[in-house]
């Protein structure tokens, strides 16, 4: 058993192990092969006397039995027995207050680094009297039986709420590790009068602070990281009476066609030692890595320590926000690449989650799919989502907060004719509205959504990128897609509407 082993200890192990390899540049790479990706059909939350009354159960927390559960536990402990094991203790919470201590135990040298890299590392005096609050037992290799643990597939991750425990097995994909702690703090921290949001966070010189909210693949990670502005983190946040605070202590960026020129800071990173990435293509004579390919996946990850980014908050914490923006990659191009939310509005589109994939993205998607996830972390959330919601329109309302709608998606036409947003034209947008510059600007209406669109943006963008319509050269195609969008929002929305006020009700788009 090795405990709290350094970076460098662990590429030791890992190498030895063959884990994976050093790349030419320095950071360590794995494979994860089948599974590049999570497992949400094969998430479980054991059902306990005090917390299945709160459980949003459903296919997103699907039930284990208490008896299944001790006897995955006690064949995954089996299991880890025998072996090499890496604990890593390390902390959740930047807050001191809300802090969560917690052990994983892995048989990987690899993931162990992994966990370092993204929570909070402890000091060598708190690891002298650490006492785990939660613990994970990871076990990769070790296949659960559904006909004797109840699982779905061999896969599991499995969170036991009573038992302080976390069980993962059947995959190697690092990403299970970090949100199935995004999960427990979510029913956690609401308890305890804290927000937690599936969202990135920077702050501005003026101590002004942005919330960026969004799904995997629409620039959460890549527009915090401003050089601009200080980054507060790239992925979850609380929100106390006291401000914001990271739960993490790195970030977990996708990496698939980084540019040096785009995005410099993360792309730095891809060339530091302690950096994990995750299922990248490497020459396998030259240890040169190819961020362009997905011979692997798509889905090609970096984990590193959140001081990589050189502009980052080492406290973790800023204030209150002034700005809240909900990304969403709109691959049939129809919504505009920026537009001010009213506070219904806001919510109205916080419980719809709206983004869409596109082709290659995932097995199957052949053209684009729209996607709603609620509260922008659908797969994270134990509890229901208007417990989420009214705690950020409640939290919105009492600090004036200004809400933005940002699409860093299509233009000029769906995915396959149109083109991708400009990520200097978003970046020159989002800079705008955080420094007050679109306050003054004339807005004109979006008529199916009900948007105020800024008809002009400070910074070099041109002022026809801001009305999708007029990007199309059939208006009557965006029409006829505008609409079907309308009617995807109101039927997705019908599971919310008993539970919130008739404002946010009637915030959604017309014809739907």
């Amino acid at each position: 058993m090795y405990r709290n082993l350094t970076p460098p200890e662990l590429y030791e192990h890992a190498l030895r192990r063959r884990e994976g390899v050093v790349t030419a540049s320095g950071p360590f790479c794995a494979v994860t092969s089948p599974h590049t990706g999570r497992s949400p059909n094969d998430k479980f939350l054991v059902q306990e006397p005090d917390s299945s009354d709160r459980i949003w159960w459903g296919k997103v927390n699907q039930p284990l039995a208490p008896a299944h559960f001790e006897r995955l536990r006690a064949d995954v402990e089996a299991h880890l027995k025998d072996q090499e094991v890496f604990v890593r203790d390390v902390f959740a919470g930047a807050d001191p207050a809300y802090r969560l201590p917690i052990r994983f135990v892995t048989p990987n040298a690899w993931h162990a680094l992994f966990v370092y890299n993204m929570f909070l590392r402890p000091e060598d005096d708190d690891l002298s009297r650490f006492a785990p609050g939660f613990q994970v037992l990871h076990a990769p290799e070790f296949h659960a039986n559904p006909a004797v643990h109840g699982t779905r597939s061999g896969t599991f991750i499995v969170v036991s709420l009573a038992n302080k425990t976390i069980l993962i097995g059947g995959t190697r994909y690092a990403g299970e590790l970090k949100k199935s702690i995004f999960t427990i703090l979510n029913y956690l921290l609401p308890q305890q009068g804290v927000l937690s949001m599936h969202c990135s966070a920077n702050v501005g010189a003026k101590g002004d602070t942005a919330l960026f909210f969004g799904l995997s693949g629409t620039g959460k990670t890549t527009l915090s990281a401003d050089p601009e502005r200080r980054l507060i983190g790239d992925d979850e946040h609380g929100w106390s009476d006291q401000g914001i605070f990271n739960f993490e202590g790195g970030c977990y960026a996708k990496v698939i066609r980084l540019s040096r020129d785009g995005e410099p800071e993360i792309y730095a990173t891809t060339e530091m030692f302690g950096t994990v990435l995750e299922n990248v293509d490497v020459d396998p004579k030259t240890g040169v890595i190819d961020l362009d390919s997905q011979r692997i996946t798509e889905n090609t990850r970096a984990s590193y320590p959140i001081h990589y980014i050189p502009n980052h908050v080492p406290e973790g914490r800023a204030g209150h926000p002034d700005h809240v923006l909900f990304l969403t990659c709109d691959a049939f191009g129809i919504m505009p690449p920026i537009a001010k939310l009213t506070s219904a509005q806001a919510m109205y589109h916080f419980l719809s989650g709206y983004t869409a994939k596109v082709a290659g993205t995932e097995r199957g998607v052949t053209e684009p799919k729209e996607t709603f996830s609620a509260c922008f972390g659908a797969p994270f959330l134990p509890l229901q989502p208007h417990v989420y919601a009214e705690m950020l329109g409640e939290r919105i309302a009492r600090h004036s907060v200004q809400c933005w709608l940002v699409n860093t998606g299509w233009t000029g036409g769906p995915y396959g004719v149109g083109q991708r947003m400009k990520l200097s034209h978003t970046r020159a947008m989002i800079r705008a509205a955080l420094a007050g510059q679109l306050d003054g600007e004339p807005t004109r209406r979006e008529p199916v959504f009900g948007f105020e669109v800024p008809q002009h943006i400070p910074g070099g963008v041109p002022d026809a990128v801001l009305d999708p319509r007029a990007t199309w050269r059939d208006s009557a195609a965006y029409d006829a897609h505008a609409a079907r969008l309308a009617e995807l929002y109101c039927k997705n929305f019908e599971q919310f509407a008993p539970r919130v006020p008739a404002a946010v009700r009637e915030a959604g788009p017309r014809g739907g």
